[in-house]
């Protein structure tokens, strides 16, 4: 059958168009080889899952002239079986100098990045335990952070030594000796930080305290009360200025922190004053409260654009609105307010109060934290204001890799997680029809799946519990496949027929139609076509909401 294409003004239908033809190229594409390190990374071994990791005390001296770190970290756990043998990770080029274990120093193994210890009797199950590893040397230095790992050594305008660290995706093993998965994180942790004299580390959680050392250093304690990541842990260390505030919310009193360069505080007073709390605002009404009131919530300059480290979140985005000053919708909306701050804080909710188990599971973090933006423009300039920002990020999705990556392996999948992600979460809000229900549903995901580390199933099955519709297929189809959705058309004989194709097997997504002129009217299509249930629709006034919906649309 031959077709005439009919395009609606949207990016979506020239994106479909163009992988409804490339689709059986995809087929050819080779697939990525995967390495015995990417396994000893990416998997949970039971030399991983033999215990569970309860307490950290990290405790590192930086050396900045010489690019070089030393310290220690305590592991402090409890035994999920019998084990005598378990794995943590540390950067094959730091030195492990030592692992201790009730004064007596273990034999340990390195393969790769990962480091095996063995025990000189049985750890039982549900005993808790503990032991020590003493590292030193050069780590990676980031070149690109944060979209490469390892740690930024640089100086600030007025030359003072600037030094920050970013590790998602690479690991926190980068940095520092830890059980390097996300699957585990830990219950509570101290972090301390030793820096030359006449710097401030600020890290995560609440300074403890400050102590003066003999040689010239000085530490910084820092105490995190909730459950963390560890790519969440950080150290900021530079010429940092300090002032407070305070927000009221929905679990009463939360402190907030500001740490920018000394000279730039009257920037921050304006910059972050005005979207911190006005972020904060939008995001406990759409997700629920803040998820660290107990150890509150910081602004932190840092000298790479940004990370969602959890309650201390890393900004570079020189005081200004938009992502660098530009707006990546192309609608105008997102030059009103600050890209970072907004984002970047929105991973406190998904990201790290909600956090994926497997880095395959990116999507999680990263589509909910992308739509939480045009949540935020909707909450300051109404429901349209947000759709459209919404649907300009379309401009962004390459429709190149699923955004699902491979498990087990430490790899993510495609970027489209951020912008195709953030108009999935769009459609299928569409697709539910009732906002209130669609807000319950996000705070739902919140508080139900609160402090945990969560899979796949767990986030589409919950959504499909609570909206009543069962939306696998749909999540399948954008999140496991590069082809867009097509709805496609033929009239015979006088009656319109439509169906899906281009699509998974199973895919029967509600999507809106109506007649030009009227109102829009939900119909459910698969992959056959069938009698469109709309009185006097035609090839000629059939109309598609491609402005919510990420779809291309074909008339024969």
């Amino acid at each position: 059958m031959k077709l005439k294409q009919l395009y609606r003004v949207t990016i979506a239908c020239l994106t479909a168009t163009i992988f409804t033809l490339s689709a059986q190229a995809q087929l050819g594409v080779p697939k990525t080889t995967f390495t015995r390190a990417d396994t000893l990374r990416g998997s949970l071994t039971p030399l991983r899952t033999c215990y569970d990791i309860n307490y950290y005390h990290l405790d590192v001296k930086f050396d900045i002239a010489q690019k070089f770190i030393s310290g220690s970290n305590l592991f402090k756990f409890t035994a999920t079986q019998d084990f005598t043998k378990l794995q943590f990770d540390l950067f094959a080029n730091l030195k492990v100098d030592k692992v201790v274990y009730k004064g007596q120093e273990l034999p340990y193994t390195r393969e790769f990045n990962a480091v095996f210890i063995t025990f000189p009797q049985t750890i039982t199950n549900g005993s808790k335990d503990e032991f020590t590893v003493y590292y030193s040397g050069n780590p990676t230095v980031a070149k690109h952070a944060p979209w490469d790992g390892g740690i930024v050594f640089t100086t600030d305008s007025l030359g003072k030594p600037w030094v920050a660290t970013a590790c998602q995706g690479v690991g926190a093993s980068i940095w520092w000796p830890t059980k390097d998965h996300q699957y585990d994180e830990v219950d509570s942790a101290l972090i301390s930080i030793s820096v030359p004299k006449g710097l401030k580390d600020v890290s995560n959680g609440r300074l403890r305290k400050v102590t003066r050392l003999k040689d010239g250093y000085t530490r910084f304690d820092w105490f995190v009360a909730n459950p963390i990541n560890n790519y969440d842990i950080e150290a900021n260390i530079g010429d940092y200025a300090h002032y407070e505030g305070a927000y009221q919310g929905e679990k009463g009193k939360l402190t907030l922190d500001y740490w920018p360069l000394s000279y730039n505080i009257n920037k921050a007073q304006k910059q972050w004053g005005e979207n911190a709390p006005k972020m904060l605002k939008a995001f406990e009404h759409w997700f629920g409260p803040y998820p660290f009131y107990e150890d509150g919530y910081k602004l932190i300059e840092t000298p790479h654009l940004g990370m969602e480290h959890q309650s201390g979140t890393a900004y570079g985005n020189h005081y200004q609105n938009g992502y660098l000053g530009r707006d990546l919708s192309g609608t105008g909306w997102g030059l009103k307010w600050d890209f970072i701050v907004v984002h970047e804080s929105g991973h406190e909710w998904f990201g790290n109060n909600i956090t994926s188990k497997d880095v395959a599971d990116m999507w999680i973090h990263e589509s909910f934290t992308n739509y939480s933006e045009s949540l935020f423009i909707e909450t300051y300039y109404g429901k349209q204001a947000g759709q459209e920002y919404v649907h300009g990020t379309r401009l962004r999705i390459s429709n190149d890799s699923p955004i699902v990556g491979p498990y087990n392996v430490n790899k993510e999948g495609s970027g489209d997680m951020y912008y195709k992600g953030g108009n999935l979460l769009n459609m299928v809000r569409t697709i539910i029809n009732n906002d209130e229900k669609w807000r319950g549903i996000l705070r739902g995901l919140n508080s139900t799946f609160y402090h945990q580390t969560v899979a796949y199933n767990q986030i589409v099955n919950y959504i499909n519990q609570q909206a009543g519709i069962n939306l696998t297929a749909v999540f399948d189809q954008y999140l496991h496949h590069v082809n867009i959705p097509i709805l496609e058309f033929s009239q015979r004989e006088g009656k319109l027929y439509c169906r899906w194709t281009n699509v998974n097997k199973e895919f029967n997504m509600p999507v809106r139609v109506k007649i030009k002129g009227g109102d829009y009217k939900f119909i459910t299509p698969n992959n056959s076509f069938a009698p469109l249930d709309l009185e006097s629709a035609t090839k000629d006034n059939i109309e598609v909401d491609t402005f919510n919906y990420y779809i291309g649309v074909m008339i024969d």
